[in-house]
């Protein structure tokens, strides 16, 4: 339980709580991303953020961007590699749901914050991902409105 009144910073102490944990994880085992520690503590990003690099410096963990944070050092541990990153793994997903009529023609796609929690990735990986779907022509955004779904004939011709 944290102490949000005691003299110990907040992510101090989420570091020691993360730090007992991954001491029982196998090298490769993946660690909590800073959404999961949001939600489980109810701290800020910033706070998530800072414990997971007092467990990085300290050497327990590691960061392979666009997949996330492992336990161990990056060069002994049996991660399997990603075959396609994440964030064209949600553009795909997506678009396959516009194909299948999940999402229609000038109506919204999922925001941000859903994708994030859905995939359980960082922001930036899901805004890859919606910079690619409008690269591609599935869809397009209006400010301060969210992303919506092209009309067919612009959808790319696979």
């Amino acid at each position: 339980m944290l102490d949000y009144d005691g003299d110990t910073h907040l992510y101090l102490q989420i570091a020691e709580i993360l730090r007992q944990r991954v001491a029982e994880l196998a090298s490769g085992h993946p660690v909590p991303s800073e959404a999961d520690i949001q939600s489980e503590f109810g701290v800020a990003r910033t706070t998530a953020r800072r414990a997971i690099h007092v467990l990085r410096e300290e050497g327990l963990i590691y960061t392979v961007q666009g997949e996330g944070t492992f336990v161990g050092a990056p060069d002994a541990a049996p991660r399997q590699p990603r075959k396609i990153p994440l964030y064209q793994e949600i553009a795909g997903d997506i678009s396959q749901g516009i194909k299948e009529g999940r999402y229609r023609p000038r109506r919204p796609i999922p925001g941000e914050t859903a994708l994030v929690q859905q995939y359980d990735c960082a922001r930036e990986t899901v805004r890859r991902a919606m910079a690619l779907l409008r690269e591609r022509g599935w869809i397009y955004t209006v400010p301060q409105r969210g992303s919506y779904v092209s009309e067919q004939d612009a959808w790319p011709r696979e």
